[in-house]
């Protein structure tokens, strides 16, 4: 003898027909799958931060190693640019034509200009770090 299947589905007068006793119903569906976990407030505040810090470093810290003032020695030529208060110098060949400057002596650990009075016209006077200098130019243009 045969069992015949559960009766499932609706019965004829409309109504649900309940499985039989021992019989399983029909199959649960899996967990639905976890969300993603959301960013909190303190993962973008610390993001924020280091940007921050990075774009501050990158500010500074670039014009820091390619902006430092030249030191040149006694015969070296040079180019000035910029405003009185602001030099900018850059070392150039004596044949260059950009070179304005010759630089007759050069005088450390002061930022005395007097430093080139008897020798040179134009003094310029440069910090680095600790480093400062005076540059005693003559103009060669």
């Amino acid at each position: 003898m045969t069992v015949p299947p559960p009766a499932t589905g609706p019965a004829p007068d409309g109504q649900q027909v309940p499985p039989l006793a021992g019989a399983f119903g029909p199959p649960v569906p899996p967990p639905a799958p976890e969300q993603p976990k959301k960013k909190g407030i303190g993962r973008k505040i610390l993001s924020f931060v280091v940007l921050i810090v990075v774009a501050t470093a990158v500010k500074f810290g670039i014009s820091y190693f390619f902006n430092a003032p030249v030191h040149a020695e006694a015969g070296d030529c040079v180019r000035v640019t910029g405003s009185e208060n602001s030099p900018d110098v850059e070392t150039k060949e004596c044949g260059d034509k950009d070179a304005n400057y010759k630089v007759v002596k050069v005088v450390d650990d002061t930022f005395d200009l007097n430093a080139c009075a008897n020798v040179s016209d134009t003094a310029l006077a440069q910090q680095w770090d600790r480093e400062k200098f005076v540059l005693c130019l003559t103009s060669i243009s």
